[in-house]
C-alpha cells in the first residue's frame, strides 16, 4: 500500500471516528481544579448555581441483621473539590463511600484539611422512612454524609458517606 493510499485511509478512519455517537448522558462537567491542600472558595463556586438536577436518598445501611435509622437526623451534601476529596479521604479513608463509626470520623478530624466549607453545604432531613432529598443542583459530584443509628439503640451510631453525581438536570437515586 503506498503512502499516499495508507495516508488516505487513516484520514478516513479518524474522521468517521469523529462522527461516532456516544453512549448515554453526557459526562458531567469537568472536575474543577484546584489545590488539595488549601481550601479555596472559588473551587466551590459551580455549586452555588441553580440547577434542575436532584438527588433522591434513602438510608438503607444495616450491620447484620441490625437496621440502622437517620429519622429526623440532617443529611449533608458537600460539593467535591479537590479539598473536600481529600478531606473525605481523610475522615472516611475513601473518597467514594464508607461506613465507619462516627466516633472513629470524628478522631480523625484534626488531622483532615482545614476550612469553613459551611456557606457551600447543603442540608436535607430524613423523614420518618429514612428518606431525603435535595432539589435544585446543579451538574457536578457531591458528598452525602448522615450519622446512622440502630433502629433497636443497641450499637454505635455510623457515619456514612457516598459519593454522588448529578447530570442532565436529572435525579439521582441515592442509597445510603
Amino acid at each position: 500500500m503506498s503512502r499516499a493510499t495508507l495516508s488516505a485511509v487513516l484520514l478516513a478512519i479518524t474522521g468517521l471516528a469523529a462522527c461516532a455517537p456516544t453512549l448515554g448522558p453526557p459526562p458531567p462537567p469537568p472536575f474543577h481544579e484546584g489545590s488539595a491542600s488549601s481550601f479555596r472558595a472559588e473551587d466551590f463556586a459551580w455549586s452555588t448555581e441553580s440547577g434542575a438536577g436532584g438527588i433522591a436518598g434513602r438510608l438503607t445501611y444495616h450491620q447484620g441483621r441490625e437496621r440502622y435509622t437517620c429519622a429526623k437526623g440532617t443529611v449533608i451534601l458537600t460539593p467535591e473539590t479537590p479539598w473536600t476529596r481529600r478531606r473525605m479521604q481523610a475522615l472516611y479513608l475513601s473518597s467514594e463511600a464508607a461506613a465507619l463509626p462516627a466516633d472513629e470520623v470524628r478522631a480523625r478530624t484534626p488531622s483532615a484539611p482545614a476550612g469553613d466549607y459551611s456557606a457551600f453545604v447543603r442540608k436535607a432531613t430524613c423523614d420518618a422512612a429514612s428518606h431525603f432529598a435535595f432539589a435544585g443542583l446543579p451538574d457536578g459530584a457531591w458528598y452525602a454524609i448522615v450519622v446512622a443509628k440502630p433502629v433497636s439503640g443497641n450499637g454505635p451510631p455510623i457515619a456514612v458517606m457516598r459519593r454522588a453525581t448529578t447530570r442532565g438536570g436529572k435525579v439521582t437515586s441515592l442509597a445510603l
